[in-house]
């Protein structure tokens, strides 16, 4: 259509008529003449409309889930980061929780005995200057450590130290087949050796041939000479084996020592031996046994009546007598 003065007018007058009728059919509302025909359009284009839709929603939700899935993968990253975090948290805090229930123990055990000890941390463990069981402190001369020196910890006795750098020391481990204790039996006193023999077991041979030993008896370190190697009273292990002997003049007996040689961390070098003998002091106190409740049995003795008890005075229910009383000899006031 040419651009003419008719089809401007034309225009101007499509424009008029729309406006009015849409002027028409918002003043109408649901009594528009409208209506009809609107629904007429609403029934053609519908079904169209839905396809349309049914077609571009799946499209939508696709393009939000890519647009969202960074968003969700940082997030999870973040979580994942925070639950490593927390987990070495954790890890750190039980670590810490059992270094100080060790550091604890190592104290009282100090404390019992009266022993000077330098705590120190097992660094290394492995065959050293020919020895098949040792472990390398992070201790050395610089804090005071020398060679024969008594090494424990909260449990007992760990070793003793043989060579010493300035700032690490070896030390031969208790169940080592080349390391030898004296020892002392909790009660009796009587004496021996004890020797390792690799894994977590002792060998001790008592000096006595006869003497009484059981399984359970415990026992603690003689202590030698000036202190060194070993300083006395520390505790050993407790017997779970007595071999039987004949006519021998010493008695053997199977140790299983108080320390796990295979689980050490913390301990402690003995730099100040205690003052005076500990003994015993240093074993921890064995559990309390309960003691038996002595109960009275009564018997029941027939004819018998509640006064008949000597004295005249009823101790017990009618026709009853106490099996801790003598029955022979007794008399009733029937017999009399």
């Amino acid at each position: 259509m040419r651009d003419t003065r008719e089809s401007r007018l034309l225009l101007i007058l499509l424009i008029v008529i729309a406006f009015a009728l849409i002027t028409v059919d918002i003043r109408g509302g649901e009594q528009s003449p409208l209506d009809g025909a609107r629904h007429v359009a609403a029934s053609a284009f519908g079904p169209v409309e839905r396809g349309v839709a049914s077609a571009v929603d799946p499209v939508g939700n696709a393009v939000a889930a890519v647009r969202d899935s960074g968003e969700r993968h940082d997030r999870i990253s973040a979580l994942n980061q925070e639950i490593v975090a927390l987990k070495r948290e954790l890890g750190s805090d039980d670590r810490n929780r059992a270094r100080a229930h060790e550091l604890d123990g190592l104290l009282r055990t100090a404390g019992a005995g009266r022993y000077g000890v330098k705590p120190a941390q097992v660094i290394g463990i492995g065959a050293a200057q020919g020895f098949s069981w040792t472990v390398t402190l992070d201790a050395g001369s610089d804090d005071g450590l020398r060679p024969d020196m008594t090494v424990l910890n909260g449990e007992g006795i760990v070793g003793r130290v043989t060579t010493v750098g300035p700032s690490t020391a070896t030390v031969l481990l208790a169940n080592d087949p080349d390391f030898t204790v004296g020892v002392r039996m909790e009660g009796n006193n009587e004496l021996g050796f004890a020797t390792g023999r690799g894994g977590n077991s002792l060998s001790v041979q008592l000096l006595n041939g006869r003497a009484k030993v059981r399984k359970g008896d415990r026992l603690v370190t003689f202590g030698s000479q000036h202190d060194k190697p070993f300083v006395p009273g520390v505790p050993v292990g407790e017997v779970t084996k007595v071999e039987r002997t004949t006519g021998a003049l010493t008695r053997t007996v199977q140790v299983k020592p108080f320390v796990q040689f295979s689980r050490l961390d913390l301990v402690g070098v003995v730099v100040e031996p205690p003052r005076k003998n500990p003994r015993d002091k240093v074993l921890k106190p064995d559990p309390v046994k309960p003691k038996p409740t002595p109960t009275v049995t009564v018997t029941v003795t027939p004819g018998a009546e509640p006064g008949d008890q000597p004295g005249g005075a009823a101790t017990g229910p009618p026709n009853a007598q106490s099996s801790t009383e003598p029955r022979a000899g007794a008399t009733s006031g029937a017999d009399r």
